[in-house]
């Protein structure tokens, strides 16, 4: 069945990705960024930051909602400032809970499913990931209280990978080398592909996820589960 979905962050990375695939789908897909996707859609140009834009153009049910902005700050404790602090806030939860709180009736009409993401590092403990950590902890709360706030009418889950291939990690992946040593750090030797997880969210999107929701996914090649 055709579905109406508002998609944040699709511009690149596995945003693009789901919107591609959401697009072969046949889903109606209503993309919210700083940049326009490389995919046509219905865009609504918004800085997570800022207020949200005017949103009389979205249809008026929603039946998903998936939230892809992220950050990768990764320093010792001491050096990171609270502005540091504030601004991973911002964008991996605060920017979330302002879109989710302004489309909660249109996702409600539509019996939709709110897609978040977390990162292996939440239940992992990893040096100098205190900020993203602490951000996308709070992520992984908002996902377990709003799918009891909003059960039976909205499905709320979170996917929680580890290190993928996309431009936020471009700094970390930047030479061979540095490949071939993050992909060692995981039983499955290898990183993250951006479709992959991209399909894990279509899953949570689609009816076959239907007896799903308050659910941290890892997608994180077994580094958060296994020690080989």
């Amino acid at each position: 069945m055709e579905k109406s979905i508002a998609l944040v962050g699709a511009s690149s990375g596995i945003g693009a990705s789901l919107l591609s695939q959401l697009q072969a789908n046949g889903d109606n897909v209503y993309t919210f960024g700083r940049s326009t996707p490389p995919l046509s859609s219905s865009h609504f140009t918004w800085d997570v930051l800022e207020p949200l834009p005017d949103l009389t153009a979205l249809p008026d049910t929603l039946n998903g909602l998936v939230y892809c902005p992220g950050t990768i700050a990764l320093k010792p404790f001491g050096r990171f400032s609270m502005d540091d602090f504030y601004y991973d806030l911002q964008v991996n939860v605060l920017g979330a809970a302002k879109l989710i709180q302004a489309l909660y009736p249109k996702l409600r009409k539509g019996n939709a499913s709110i897609v978040l993401f977390s990162t292996v590092a939440v239940q992992t403990g990893m040096p100098f990931h205190s900020s993203i950590a602490m951000a996308k902890g709070a992520v992984e709360g908002l996902t377990r209280a709003l799918a009891a706030e909003f059960a039976p009418h909205v499905r709320v889950n979170a996917i929680a990978p580890s290190l993928t291939q996309t431009p936020l990690a471009d700094k970390l992946l930047s030479s061979p080398e540095k490949m071939e040593n993050a992909a060692k750090r995981h039983p499955l030797n290898a990183i993250g592909n951006p479709a992959d997880i991209a399909a894990l969210a279509s899953f949570l999107l689609s009816d076959n996820s239907k007896f799903m929701t308050g659910q941290v996914i890892a997608a994180d090649g077994g580094m958060g589960a296994l020690k080989v």
